[in-house]
């Protein structure tokens, strides 16, 4: 039996069962979040196997005749979404319904079309995931402080707004209410064209030697991580939330186009500075994206050479400890064929010195000063 099979008995927000369309990652994952706070879960699926295995693994039951459902959360593909929010706002007329979708405005837009009565439906959108997809592939932690995107209008009742972010807050997730077309050109941006410019630059490494890519680092890993999603279902994120993510390509073409003329001829005047500023934007850039805790803050890093021997990380964590060292953030890197790793560590920077010095003082090799 997984962890996530024994709910725990914590306080809930939310009363009454929640009835989850949908038994894959998000839908199985939210199953076990609610699970583990006690609330009762009904869960369906279109796949049967799929369903199984997500009750199987603990995320909620199997739906029956006679569930009054409070809350209904669908968390199917893209292009069937909208096909099942009108038909669970037709089986449920009393309960509020949200989706999971990442796109917002294009199921809106045909139930709006379709003339559904929208009074109690709510999108929303986790902003979480995994490369892997699928019930096996669920955790209750997902949600852990991340933003839960609400859309709501001026015609939302006050009480099923409140349901929506009580779901969120149960999976202790962060919600933020946005309209619709701020959530789509937001996810564009941090979201969907991040997936296609991985894909297109990890697509590059298909035909190459592979003695070429033994030559790769953490910076092409991390730069790449995303390109394993599943296709299908980006087909499906992409052409719904086409628009936007068109808007951003053509705006990133232009800057390559610029950088690679000035490369073609870096001799040229202003060739180097079109570059140097390339580089300073994306610093800028960088500097504000949020980090732990939603927080607009720089840290400082320590990296330090770990043996890969077993109990090694473990040693270096309790060292941090006794020191009083609070790890902000943590990465972990192997080169091929060597026989340690680097833990960079990121914390404040006011205490980046103290902690170099009282880790080697611990008999720690630092790897860079970072300075």
């Amino acid at each position: 039996m997984t962890e996530n099979a024994s709910p725990r008995a914590v306080a809930a927000r939310l009363s009454g069962t929640v009835r989850i369309v949908g038994a894959g990652l998000l839908g199985a994952s939210i199953g076990h979040g609610l699970r583990r706070k006690g609330i009762d879960v009904v869960l369906t699926d279109a796949s049967p196997a799929q369903l199984r295995l997500a009750i199987d693994y603990g995320a909620g039951r199997e739906a029956a005749e006679g569930d009054n459902p409070v809350l209904v959360v669908v968390a199917v593909p893209p292009d069937v979404t909208a096909d099942v929010i009108e038909a669970e706002l037709r089986a449920f007329p009393d309960a509020v319904v949200t989706d999971v979708a990442s796109v917002k405005l294009r199921p809106l837009t045909t139930l709006r079309e379709r003339g559904v009565d929208l009074t109690h439906y709510i999108g929303s959108h986790p902003l979480a995931g995994r490369e892997r997809g699928g019930a096996i592939s669920a955790r209750a932690d997902i949600f852990v402080g991340r933003p839960w995107v609400v859309c709501r209008d001026e015609e939302t009742p006050a009480n099923d707004l409140a349901l929506v972010e009580m779901l969120a807050l149960e999976l202790e997730a962060m919600p933020v209410e946005m309209s619709p077309e701020e959530h789509d050109r937001s996810v564009a941006l941090v979201s969907h064209v991040p997936q296609l410019v991985a894909s297109l630059l990890a697509s590059r490494f298909a035909d190459v030697d592979e003695g070429l890519l033994r030559l790769a680092g953490q910076g092409v890993r991390d730069t790449t991580r995303i390109a394993a999603s599943a296709p299908e279902l980006w087909v499906q994120i992409l052409g719904a939330n086409a628009g936007p993510v068109a808007e951003i390509l053509d705006a990133l073409a232009t800057d390559l186009a610029q950088v690679s003329q000035a490369l073609r001829a870096p001799e040229a005047p202003g060739a180097r500075r079109t570059v140097a500023e390339t580089i300073a934007r994306g610093n800028d850039g960088v500097s504000r994206l949020p980090g732990k805790h939603g927080q607009f803050r720089q840290f400082e890093k320590v990296v330090v050479m770990v043996d890969d021997t077993s109990g090694q990380l473990g040693r270096l964590f309790g060292d941090l400890g006794e020191l009083n060292i609070n790890v902000e953030d943590l990465r972990l890197e192997h080169s091929p064929g060597a026989q340690f790793g680097l833990a960079e560590i990121s914390v404040v920077p006011s205490i980046v010195g103290r902690a170099r010095e009282d880790l080697q003082a611990r008999g720690w090799q630092i790897a860079s000063m970072n300075d």
